[in-house]
């Protein structure tokens, strides 16, 4: 990895702070040039040396970088997004939960093509996401997410309003429904349903169920697909993240391969 890259991250949450301390142990060539945050007052710490702290859209004028990372709500994805893409910036996205309205997916998309950048949407939590992208380019009858976490995952959302966490005994598949549903219901849960559904028959196709499970270790994804190309079945046991055990470690991983593809001679 010769070339080297400065990117932006846009929040400094659990995810942000671990994919900026892999690229660190990792001696990637990238330099975090500046970290977008909601009060940049407060003192945060392991910032990136270099990187300039920012708290509103207008300060990216002064970014020089090639790359913008989001990894800090649904909320700041359109805000942010607008003025990334406009200075002609990629823009990978993290908070896929906002593509529940079309009309961001549109804009966004819109405004990349005319500016000749590029929206990046990473495989999040999953793995096998470019199987099914391009068994949908054949065509798929039926794709279903499963999502099993630890009951305690599950804490602070309406699962608390539909079984008693505490109580479990074993696991419970306590919502089902479409992936635009499950995403808007659960943003931070269930917002790698919406990578499935673009990578494969939309939102509104693709079915969804969550399961809490008072015995399990793991964040686990168990998606089915059927079409034209055969049958798919993909199972991750992922290791939730220390700092936040809604957001599972593949998260961060994925996010570091996509920054160090953008430098490397061979991409895999």
């Amino acid at each position: 990895m010769s070339v080297s890259e400065d990117i932006c991250l846009i929040g400094w949450g659990a995810i942000g702070a671990r994919v900026a301390a892999l690229l660190a142990e990792r001696r990637s060539p990238v330099r975090i040039v500046a970290v977008a945050v909601r009060d940049a007052s407060r003192s945060r710490r392991d910032l990136p040396k270099e990187a300039a702290l920012i708290s509103h859209p207008a300060e990216l004028a002064g970014v020089k970088a090639k790359l913008a990372v989001e990894v800090a709500g649904r909320d700041s994805v359109l805000p942010w997004g607008r003025v990334v893409l406009e200075a002609g910036m990629d823009f990978a996205i993290s908070s896929t939960s906002a593509f529940v309205d079309d009309r961001v997916l549109a804009e966004l998309t819109k405004l990349a093509q005319a500016r000749d950048a590029k929206l990046l949407v990473p495989p999040g939590a999953l793995g096998g996401i470019d199987a099914l992208a391009a068994a949908a380019r054949l065509g798929l009858a039926s794709v279903e997410h499963r999502i099993i976490k630890p009951a305690r995952a599950w804490a602070g959302t309406i699962a608390e309003n539909r079984c008693d966490l505490e109580a479990l005994t074993e696991p419970t598949v306590f919502y089902a429904d479409t992936a635009r549903a499950a995403a808007d219901a659960f943003p931070q849960n269930a917002n790698v349903a919406v990578i499935t559904s673009l990578a494969g028959i939309g939102l509104d196709r693709t079915r969804v169920s969550l399961v809490a499970d008072p015995t399990a270790l793991f964040n686990t994804h168990e998606i089915h697909a059927e079409g034209d190309f055969g049958r798919m079945e993909i199972r991750l046991e992922n290791r939730p993240l220390a700092t936040n055990p809604k957001s599972s470690e593949m998260t961060a991983l994925n996010l570091v391969r996509l920054i160090e593809n953008r430098v490397l001679p061979l991409l895999i």
